[in-house]
């Protein structure tokens, strides 16, 4: 079965032009639209929220503007007892991994953020999975997989590759390295997620954990623009 997204109704026929397209709008989103973000963000100093809001509208757009993708259906679909033991494993795994790491390269970091900004940090930690982690996980697993998994066909490994290396370069607009290359981790760790389970909620659960431990451990510095979002 080709790939696709847990609201897809229907896959439309991929002829050689529908492909071309494809691929083309596929490289203006998530190629060519993150290095006009980056310099938007960093030269011309608009906030990222504003520089993303552009985009984000024109996806969000041609999501629902297509009668072969049902939201109703997206939204419906759950996920098991296996799916959040798996989930919370892995958390925990790699979670402990990188304390660990923390704790002997970087033993200042540690929990750095909600010692000295208490009151910051509950914020972020309350509005991140509203504002970002859906936002993110609609954009790189719904649409991605029901508007380019047709590309695909029966190559899922192909599809989570090279999701996860456009979801690490959607970072670039950070200004930080480190941040593309752990959201590629992220991104192959999501889109693998998602292409077992169809379910929206399930990723948006594993990348709240993640996106939330990542600034609560101390690594936190490698992902603010510096630009005040206001």
């Amino acid at each position: 079965m080709a790939l696709a997204a847990g609201g897809t109704l229907a896959q439309p026929q991929l002829t050689a032009a529908r492909a071309a397209w494809l691929t083309t709008e596929m490289a203006l989103l998530f190629v060519a639209a993150p290095v006009a973000m980056h310099a938007a963000v960093h030269q011309a100093r608009i906030p990222l929220f504003l520089a993303l809001l552009p985009v984000l509208v024109v996806i969000l757009v041609i999501l629902l503007a297509d009668r072969s993708f049902s939201l109703k259906r997206e939204v419906s679909r759950g996920f098991g007892w296996p799916t959040l033991v798996s989930i919370l494993v892995v958390f925990g795994v790699g979670a402990l991994g990188i304390w660990a790491w923390l704790k002997e390269t970087h033993p200042t970091w540690l929990f750095e953020f909600p010692r000295n900004r208490p009151h910051l940090w509950l914020m972020v930690m309350f509005a991140y999975p509203i504002v970002s982690v859906a936002t993110q996980e609609i954009v790189y697993r719904t649409f991605f997989f029901h508007r380019y998994g047709p590309l695909f066909g029966e190559r899922p490994a192909a599809a989570i590759a090279l999701n996860g290396v456009l979801f690490g370069f959607a970072h670039l607009v950070i200004g930080q390295p480190f941040a593309v290359i752990a959201t590629v981790f992220g991104g192959l760790l999501f889109a693998a997620r998602y292409l077992e389970t169809r379910s929206i909620w399930a990723v948006i659960i594993e990348h709240t954990l993640w996106g939330g431990f990542v600034f609560t451990i101390g690594l936190g510095r490698y992902f603010f623009t510096g630009v005040a979002n206001v």
